[in-house]
């Protein structure tokens, strides 16, 4: 059993999306991340950068006490190798998908997180800093669609840079795009979105936190974060 520190965000859906294509078993511990629950010391001993998504692992592949993971990209390589699922073994392809997971986690999320905070959450409008981020969003966009002309997934095979990367594209009219500009993307989307096992991640997301509201109340904790949270 795994143990899925978790909310509905698109980092948070990615491991959901694992665990539900793989039929991993798993426990969902809701970290409402709007009331401060990323504070609180019990989860912050598994997720010292109070941020969801984080696991534990009850039953590791060899044997031995529980692991605890934080990042979501370390879960998904960390699930991908303990389930020997969709992360090839041999180096090429292996390397092929490493390398895009690690550009959503550098690029594509960090710079669509970006684009919602300041089109969508911050407390001024900065038409500068919503130009900024919905003009990057578009140029990974632009990215992954010319990846996606010769192949039917971000890697050859369905992987888990394909589970990374969805869930950022998932909101892509509130980060001020079109999928009909992106042909090949649009075709990997509409095709991700209906997996069956997708579709149950996202079915769970609505049943823990219907209506994702952020109130004044909870911007303050989502982004008003100094070091003195942490201590």
């Amino acid at each position: 059993m795994i143990d899925v520190y978790y909310w509905t965000t698109p980092n948070g859906h990615k491991v959901t999306i694992f665990l539900e294509e793989s039929g991993v078993p798993y426990r969902i511990v809701p970290v409402n991340i709007g009331t401060g629950d990323q504070f609180q010391p019990d989860f912050l001993r598994i997720a010292p950068n109070n941020r969801i998504p984080a696991i534990i692992d009850h039953a590791p592949a060899e044997g031995g006490t529980a692991i605890s993971l934080f990042e979501s990209g370390a879960i998904l390589q960390y699930l991908a190798e303990k389930t020997g699922k969709f992360l090839p073994a041999d180096i090429r392809g292996r390397t092929e998908v490493m390398q895009w997971l690690f550009w959503q986690m550098a690029g594509l999320g960090p710079m669509a997180g970006q684009n919602h905070h300041f089109a969508q959450y911050a407390p001024e409008h900065i038409p500068y800093a919503i130009e900024r981020y919905v003009k990057e969003t578009n140029r990974l966009y632009g990215v992954l669609n010319k990846r996606l002309a010769d192949r039917e997934f971000v890697a050859g095979a369905y992987s888990i840079a394909d589970m990374a990367a969805y869930p950022w594209v998932v909101p892509y009219q509130r980060q001020g795009q079109k999928l009909d500009d992106f042909p090949h993307l649009k075709r990997w989307f509409e095709t991700i979105q209906a997996r069956p096992a997708v579709q149950r991640a996202y079915q769970l997301a609505q049943e823990i936190n219907e209506q994702p509201v952020v109130s004044d109340a909870s911007r303050s904790i989502l982004f008003d974060q100094t070091a003195a949270v942490v201590r």
